[in-house]
């Protein structure tokens, strides 16, 4: 399939963000603001690369999943990624025989990662040497499971949707189940999500990062809101080395979308300002979509970006 790069503007991803004007005040004072902006600057990446990749025959009509066509999509995207033809060689280059690794999942019942995919990437790492017993796959357990308190190595996964706390549920947030109290980090909507990759459990662990397209939530309403008139059959994976920059061009898609569904740009209710200050204060990764380079593998069409 033909590569097709594209550097993405900062609209879309500004729109999503209905309390925009406030991340100007990250920091408690102006001073405290530019001392964080000035380290963040230290260790953020300069430009982010991120997959795209969308296959129009992994969902049927009915929506049941060619688990083949998926794996296909994975290994595309990790060996573009990686630049490396052959897919072994590229898992190799993220995970050693001699790690443990936990894949990070997500359970919600409405939109939880596909088994399918969970099996593949699981796979993938057996075949880079990874022994069986040293792999595990969890959501809501990894505080308590072995392999993942042993873990030297994480894999991100979730599927993208709207987010009554965080505006979207997104690659960033994934790792709120590392902390004993989830609801401590609710506040200003959920505002400092980054902080979750500091933690020991977490922190320079994560070797790869895999926002589900298949079917995102683009709207919804309530804490656990859903509603299947606001999912849509988009069939693609984002595939990155940081999460910003794969949460910033997922939310790019929902705004596009929902743009497209009601006729007009239109926010959502929550501000997901969270990934922009992943990277303003805490220098996770590339939010500013200008520093982002698309690369977009597979079918094209009603791609919106």
């Amino acid at each position: 399939m033909g590569r097709r790069t594209k550097k993405l503007t900062r609209r879309d991803f500004l729109l999503g963000a209905t309390g925009v004007a406030a991340l100007g005040a990250i920091g408690a004072a102006a001073g405290e603001r530019e001392t964080s902006e000035k380290a963040a600057a230290t260790v953020r990446p300069k430009r982010a690369r991120v997959i795209l990749v969308r296959d129009e025959k992994v969902l049927d009509e009915d929506g049941r999943l060619d688990a083949g066509r998926l794996e296909q999509m994975l290994d595309q995207a990790v060996s573009t990624l990686l630049d490396e033809q052959e897919t072994s060689v590229a898992w190799r280059r993220l995970v050693a025989p001699s790690d443990t690794v936990g894949i990070k999942s997500n359970e919600w019942s409405y939109l939880p990662t596909p088994r399918e995919l969970e099996r593949a990437i699981r796979q993938r790492l057996i075949n880079a040497g990874v022994a069986e017993d040293r792999i595990a796959i969890s959501d809501r357990g990894v505080l308590r499971h072995p392999v993942f308190e042993k873990a030297t190595a994480l894999i991100n996964v979730r599927p993208m949707r709207t987010h009554h706390w965080a505006g979207v549920g997104s690659l960033i947030k994934n790792y709120i189940m590392f902390t004993e109290q989830p609801s401590a980090w609710h506040g200003d909507s959920c505002a400092n999500l980054a902080g979750l990759w500091e933690l020991p459990q977490v922190k320079g662990k994560t070797r790869l990062n895999i926002l589900v397209m298949l079917t995102p939530q683009f709207h919804s309403k309530g804490p656990h809101g859903f509603s299947r008139k606001y999912v849509w059959s988009y069939k693609g994976l984002l595939v990155g080395l940081d999460p910003t920059s794969v949460d910033a061009t997922g939310l790019r898609i929902i705004m596009a979308k929902r743009r497209e569904f009601f006729g007009a740009d239109q926010p959502l209710y929550v501000s997901p300002k969270h990934i922009e200050v992943a990277e303003k204060k805490f220098g996770l990764g590339v939010a500013d979509p200008s520093r982002i380079d698309l690369v977009r593998l597979g079918w094209s069409e009603q791609a919106l970006i």
